[in-house]
């Protein structure tokens, strides 16, 4: 019982670092612009996160959470598998959160996992086809970005290109509200369900070890099925589960990211309203399609790549390309540092039990 209360507190931790880690993306072009200030911007980013919940629950449902429990073989899960790749995310958040660096905090997590697992079970151990599908989004996440964010400004030029500047920066500082919210809530939708699935993958764990009857009614999970030689299985948790996990990332969101603010609003190119209004609307529609799909991507990825879209569309040379790369190298690393991380938090957990 120790162990899942460990991670338990673990991944509610880790939504919170997710939602400072992450705050950036969903508020780093209106901050930029100066449609709002950063503490009214970080506020507004948390209540959209929360919204996200309920539009999950009664709209959308739970995909990536349950893509999220298939990363470790069902029969192979342990729960110090999943203590050590939360306390790898964690680590790896919060050194690249320290740097400025706009890292993926799920794509920590996903390494995290896997090198935990490979420490403990061995290669086997992993799901890789799903594995596969989420390394594919590192590129396919941030391109689908970027031609949305490159079409969505060309169309808009075109429908503005009688309006005045001035009149044009008006409309779309009150529009960025509307897309910065829509942001906010695929990154609630995006970035919570990966606990909500780590967690539900503790429970489907512990009771195939101890069996349900050892765990108290508030850990019960509200939806079961019975499956398989290894006994209960089940999918879904308890209803607080998501509640939990949406309100951590809120409130981490309030806390604020300023480092990666700044790199997100305008180390990779100069944004204006109308820009910024783009970038945040690419990146939303990003975020359902892939939430849809079920694949857990990284917002900060999809928000990266919207923003070069964006910019590109003025010139390729309006980009920092030198800044992008640099961003780029930290998600390609990423996946393989966050394993490193998990096999050695696994081994130092086995070494001192």
């Amino acid at each position: 019982m120790a162990y899942l209360i460990i991670i338990i507190v673990l991944a509610v931790c880790f939504d919170f670092i997710n939602g400072f880690h992450d705050s950036a993306n969903s508020i780093a072009t209106v901050v930029s612009t100066k449609v709002l200030k950063p503490v009214v911007a970080v506020v507004w980013a948390a209540f959209f996160n929360f919204v996200a919940f309920f539009i999950a629950e009664y709209l959308l449902g739970f995909n990536i959470a349950n893509t999220v429990q298939k990363v470790v073989e069902a029969e192979q899960v342990t729960l110090p598998i999943i203590i050590a790749g939360l306390s790898a995310a964690i680590i790896w958040s919060l050194i690249t959160w320290w740097r400025g660096i706009p890292s993926s905090s799920s794509h920590t997590l996903i390494g995290g996992l896997i090198g935990a697992a490979v420490c403990c079970k061995g290669v086997d151990a992993v799901h890789w086809s799903t594995v596969g599908v989420i390394c594919l989004f590192i590129i396919v996440a941030p391109l689908i970005g970027f031609v949305a964010g490159n079409v969505i400004t060309l169309l808009l030029y075109w429908c503005c290109r009688r309006v005045k500047p001035h009149k044009a920066d008006v409309w779309f500082k009150r529009l960025q509200l509307v897309s910065s919210a829509c942001l906010s809530i695929g990154h609630g939708l995006n970035d919570s369900q990966k606990e909500i699935g780590v967690i539900a993958c503790a429970l489907a764990a512990f009771g195939v070890q101890y069996g349900w009857d050892a765990l108290p009614s508030w850990l019960l999970p509200d939806t079961m099925t019975y499956a398989g030689e290894a006994g209960h299985n089940f999918t879904g948790a308890p209803s607080w589960v998501p509640v939990a996990c949406i309100t951590a990332i809120a409130v981490g969101t309030m806390s604020g990211g300023w480092k990666i603010i700044k790199t997100m609003g305008n180390k990779i190119t100069k944004i204006t309203p109308v820009e910024g209004f783009c970038s945040q609307a690419a990146g939303a529609i990003t975020l359902f399609v892939t939430q849809n799909l079920g694949v857990p991507v990284s917002t900060t990825h999809v928000i990266s790549g919207s923003i070069m879209g964006v910019g590109s569309v003025k010139r390729m040379s309006a980009v920092r390309w030198g800044v992008t790369i640099d961003l780029v190298t930290a998600w390609i690393i990423t996946i393989p540092v966050s394993a490193l991380i998990g096999a050695c938090v696994y081994g130092a957990i086995m070494a001192v039990v």
